[in-house]
């Protein structure tokens, strides 16, 4: 089953906004960001949420809606990871008198086809399709004249494989339900200021074959800012900025208790060479995520003050796996560690005996790495967004923005324009960046009729 995770995590590789290196959710199409509009202003837009767009980026903006919408998009996914990606997205919003707004979306990520194999390299099974889909129904409602709150339920669906290879039997498919909830409240603190606060993605953990394999739901907080610069007639000119914290706890190999060794016991501390993912105190060792109701909570400290010193050597299953062991010394005088010149050399004793290497046979150190975390851990891992829309009348608009997000390495600016006429609109986004770089020289294309 990891090997169809891989698979999913490289196909999609879009951080989608905040998805880290460690791929600690899953679902993460989830987190596609869609709309030219969106795609042009650094996709900062919870703060905006003024078409039918917003059942997806925040659904209280429906509240504040008349009328009736509809809006479609299509864009070539990751034109530089592969050429048949493709992500479709459709919504729909409709004002009920004294009722509120009712909308929704549905989304489709055509992964195009992949090469399936079995558990060796040369054993080739066959080519097969790869999809997603996500259908939302969305409500919104007035708290008040300058306030609304909305709610989405929603159903995903991915189809990764069909059959699951070698010892993993079964169909690589899974159902999924979540919910989000958002707020919008307009002049606050200022006529000119709009206040979006939105939390994405709450559910149950997402499995395929293998529930012990189950990763969380991306459920995402977003907080945005919308100030407009300039609101006459003719002239209009707003700034956003959307910053997103992934409520995922996550966990690589840690020695939570400083015994030197990662597990060794089971979870009501017996010595066990089977159920061996803890230690003593029946805190559990290995790799593992947090339940969303302890997530919600230790998703801003997971990565700073929870845990304790980090096995970066891959040691496979044995369950005497030591933290460090390894001394250095600098033989050609350069000041950093050579593996390959026989710089690092083990040391005598176990885990816990003075003198014990801090480092493993990669020169990694380990012994102390989790005093070495700081706040910065947790600061870097926000993604940030910007963007700037300029309107002449409410017929042409131009737009630009940036995506920053330092654990994804996403700095990528964009830019996009608008047309709108007799109730019909059409809008490009534009993302650029370096070359090679996944997200580079995507292009989106919008259209709404409302009516």
């Amino acid at each position: 089953m990891k090997r169809l995770k891989v698979l999913s995590a490289l196909v999609l590789l879009t951080l989608a906004n905040q998805v880290s290196g460690q791929s600690e959710a899953g679902a993460i199409f989830l987190l596609i960001a869609p709309g030219a509009r969106a795609g042009g202003m650094g996709e900062a837009q919870v703060a905006v949420a003024d078409d039918a767009y917003a059942s997806y980026w925040n659904p209280a903006g429906l509240g504040f809606l008349k009328g009736s919408e509809l809006a479609l998009m299509r864009v070539n996914w990751l034109p530089n990871l592969a050429d048949d990606i493709y992500y479709n997205f459709i919504a729909f919003r409709r004002q009920v008198p004294s009722l509120g707004t009712i909308g929704g979306h549905v989304v489709y990520l055509n992964l195009g086809e992949q090469i399936r194999m079995g558990e060796s390299a040369d054993d080739y099974l066959g080519k097969f399709s790869s999809y997603m889909l996500a259908v939302t129904l969305s409500y919104s409602a007035l708290l008040s004249p300058k306030s609304s709150l909305g709610l989405n339920a929603k159903v995903s669906y991915q189809h990764l494989v069909q059959l699951g290879a070698g010892a993993e039997k079964g169909k690589g498919t899974s159902t999924d339900f979540g919910f989000d909830i958002g707020y919008l409240r307009k002049e606050f603190l200022s006529p000119r200021l709009t206040l979006g606060l939105t939390v994405t993605n709450i559910g149950p953990k997402v499995s395929f074959i293998d529930p012990a394999q189950a990763d969380p739901q991306p459920t995402n907080l977003t907080l945005g800012l919308n100030y407009y610069l300039i609101n006459s007639q003719y002239n209009k000119l707003n700034i956003v900025y959307d910053v997103n914290k992934l409520l995922v706890a996550s966990y690589p190999d840690m020695d939570w208790d400083g015994d030197g060794y990662i597990g060794g016991y089971d979870d009501v501390g017996n010595r066990s060479d089977r159920n061996s993912e803890f230690n003593k105190k029946g805190q559990r060792e290995t790799a593992h995520t947090d339940p969303i109701y302890l997530a919600i909570f230790t998703s801003w400290v997971d990565d700073w003050l929870l845990g304790g010193d980090i096995d970066m050597a891959t040691t496979g299953n044995d369950p005497d796996r030591i933290i460090g062991g390894y001394d250095w010394q600098d033989i050609n005088g350069n000041g950093k560690i050579d593996v390959e010149e026989g710089e690092i050399i083990p040391t005598p004793g176990k885990p816990g005996d003075p003198g014990w290497g801090k480092y493993n046979e990669f020169g990694q150190k380990e012994v102390g790495s989790g005093k070495d975390r700081t706040i910065m851990n947790e600061i870097d891992k926000l993604v940030h967004n910007v963007g700037i829309e300029y309107w002449y009348s409410s017929y042409f608009a131009l737009r630009a923005g940036y995506l920053f997000d330092k654990t994804g390495k996403i700095f990528n600016p964009t830019f996009g324009i608008g047309i709108r006429f007799a109730g019909y609109g059409f809008d490009f986004g534009y993302t650029s960046g370096p070359v090679g770089h996944p997200l580079s020289n995507t292009m989106r294309f919008s259209l709404n009729w409302e009516f």
